[in-house]
């Protein structure tokens, strides 16, 4: 009895899926490129600036086990696996149609993914961390050791979640659905709170860093919206996988104020929002603690130094004064070369 209601269940899935809706679709397809796109911002400038400070290791760390855990979810389901199972009745194209689903959250996994790899790639580990403008090293700044236990713990989250996942798929069929729940309310608990450290840092930096706005600005409202093509996708027994989106979608846009508010203060001050990490303290014009630009005229200094007859100088430029008032000392020192 059992075994003919899972078949007749089985085929009911299977003709859905053959029923495919155009609207869905569309939105599907959009979702999976918009998502795609909108991390494109912060990977590149994670890039071009050479440097993840801004970025806190705790909002990786809790970004990418959440990101893992969400795409473990749906792929255990058991409405994800029967559509799994239909691509061997279906045709490509109404299979890939019924997977969307599954490929938006794996697009997002591996997003924030690369964002990760970025991170530590581009993490300061030779110069001993972040510096201020006094070339002092930040103490609030993340260490290279932070960045490795973020490093390990990540990896260590996503050998577990396979090796349990294959572990009930092999022996245990039945706890599946009771892993693929734990593993969205897991999802849901790290995404709730994946942006409280991404705010502290910013609230504390006073700029972004290498944070993009721009990708928080697509992926806030994306972020309900995904929700809501999830939703009519599962219904309300998928609660644990869109649930995680519209946690998400609040948090990020509680940052995005907060950061839009920081570049905002930059703007009126007239200074730039997000300045260059110093990496090291014999690097950049800040190193000593003073400003050494080289375009500067050579100082004169004063002549109250009797036993010192000459100095070094510099040759002079276009902008170099012919004639100079002495800073300190005799002003009326005898430069009379006609001497008998």
């Amino acid at each position: 009895m059992d075994a003919s209601l899972s078949t007749s269940l089985f085929s009911d899935r299977c003709e859905e899926l053959r029923d495919v809706s155009v609207v869905n679709l569309l939105i599907s397809i959009f979702i999976v490129i918009g998502m795609l796109v909108s991390y494109l911002p912060q990977h590149i400038r994670i890039i071009r600036r050479r440097s993840s400070e801004g970025i806190s290791p705790y909002f990786v760390l809790l970004g990418t086990t959440s990101a893992t855990s969400a795409f473990a979810n749906i792929l255990l389901l058991p409405k994800s696996r029967q559509d799994v199972a239909c691509c061997k009745e279906l045709e490509t194209f109404h299979c890939v149609a019924g997977l969307l689903g599954i490929a938006q959250l794996g697009v997002q996994w591996a997003s924030f993914t690369f964002i990760f790899i970025l991170f530590l790639v581009f993490f300061p580990y030779n110069k001993g961390g972040i510096c201020d403008l006094e070339g002092e090293r930040d103490e609030d700044q993340p260490n290279w050791q932070t960045a490795l236990l973020v490093a390990a713990l990540t990896i260590l989250h996503g050998l577990a979640v396979i090796v349990i996942s294959c572990v009930l798929s092999t022996l245990e069929r039945d706890y599946l659905a009771v892993w693929a729940d734990m593993l969205g309310v897991m999802a849901a608990i790290l995404a709730a709170i994946q942006y409280v450290p991404q705010i502290w840092t910013t609230y504390h930096l006073k700029h972004v860093g290498s944070l993009s706005i721009p990708m928080m600005c697509m992926q806030t409202p994306g972020g309900y919206l995904f929700a809501t093509s999830l939703f009519l996708r599962l219904g309300w027994a998928g609660w644990s996988s869109w649930g995680i989106f519209v946690l998400t979608a609040t948090m990020q846009g509680i940052l995005l104020c907060l950061a839009i508010y920081y570049e905002i203060q930059a703007a009126r001050l007239d200074r730039p929002g997000s300045p260059e990490p110093l990496l090291s303290h014999d690097s950049g014009p800040h190193s000593n603690g003073n400003n050494s630009d080289d375009r500067s005229p050579p100082q004169i200094s004063s002549a109250s130094d009797p036993n010192v007859t000459s100095r070094p100088s510099e040759p002079a430029t276009d902008t170099t004064p012919l004639l100079r008032r002495p800073r300190s000392g005799n002003s009326h020192q005898n430069y009379n070369t006609n001497r008998g």
